[in-house]
């Protein structure tokens, strides 16, 4: 059994209003997401970005990313594209092989904050109760607590050496908010018509929560999703610029932290933390668009509106 009503986005919505999955059909969604600037903007930046990366790790030699590389505090130049560090790093290749490495933080917290998360909202909004209770009170409790100061503290006393490692800090903290907005869309799909139609045909919860549920939280999966990478990659950013992340593994938090830590600014040393900021803003800014124009698939409203 197929569903044919995606959530609307609060009680006084009519339920005669269009939904934005559902009986459009898939061949519909298509077309909105291939028409919709929005999105198409967003993911040629961030696919854009990430090719660039990864093709230019294969050209541009990693040895000229490790100290005395080259020569120190050098302009830009034919040789030195986007100039050296104070230490010999050559920043275009710092630039190259740390764009990769902090989107992969963001891949992977991501991932695992938003699996936790659906896993917890839907179980939360189908059942109730007490069940219920105790996940938003955890999710309320994560939502509110600086998570930054807690990831600080953490990375502190762990020392993380890795990437990887890193990204599963990150994740402690990544799940709340996809917890909550799958829990409140499970809640409102739970009182519709074709939950109680799978339980009399003989459907099981799980089936139901798979095969029912879950079609229709597939844009607000994708929303959580996104706002849990750039969250991830701002707290990898936030802790690199302490000091307090991967110090030999290149990624734009670490280039940023030299820079700080060199006076990059006040040396008038622009090539040092401009090209690893306009990368984090495109990254920032890509996946931002991503997220208007998830909201507009799910938020018939706003779909209308953006028209």
């Amino acid at each position: 059994m197929t569903t044919a009503f995606l959530p609307e986005t609060g009680p006084e919505t009519a339920p005669t209003e269009e939904p934005a999955i559902g009986t459009r059909g898939l061949r519909a969604s298509v077309r909105y997401w291939l028409g919709n600037w929005k999105l198409s903007l967003g993911l040629a930046m961030i696919i854009g970005l990430t090719g660039f990366s990864i093709l230019g790790s294969y050209m541009v030699d990693f040895d000229l990313t490790k100290v005395a590389a080259g020569d120190f505090n050098a302009r830009p130049s034919e040789k030195y594209l986007l100039g050296t560090d104070n230490v010999g790093r050559d920043v275009w290749a710092l630039i190259i092989h740390g764009i990769h490495p902090s989107l992969k933080v963001g891949l992977i917290a991501g991932v695992l904050g938003t699996a936790v998360g659906v896993v917890l909202g839907v179980v939360g909004g189908y059942y109730g109760g007490n069940t219920d209770a105790v996940i938003s009170t955890m999710a309320d409790i994560f939502l509110t607590i600086p998570s930054l100061l807690i990831l600080v503290v953490l990375a502190s006393y762990i020392r993380t050496t890795t990437l990887e490692f890193t990204a599963l800090v990150i994740a402690i903290f990544a799940w709340a908010g996809p917890t909550r907005l799958i829990r409140s869309q499970t809640l409102s799909l739970r009182e519709r018509a074709f939950v109680p139609l799978a339980k009399l045909s003989g459907q099981s919860d799980f089936e139901i929560a798979i095969k029912q549920i879950m079609p229709n939280l597939l844009p607000y999966i994708m929303a959580g999703f996104v706002g849990a990478v750039s969250g991830a990659i701002l707290a990898l950013v936030g802790i690199q610029i302490l000091g307090l992340g991967p110090l030999f593994t290149p990624n734009l938090g670490m280039i940023l932290q030299a820079a700080y830590e060199g006076a990059a600014i006040f040396r008038g040393m622009w090539w040092w933390w401009v090209p690893p900021t306009v990368a984090l803003m495109i990254i920032f800014i890509s996946l931002f668009l991503i997220s208007l124009a998830l909201d507009e698939l799910a938020n018939p409203r706003l779909r209308e509106r953006a028209k």
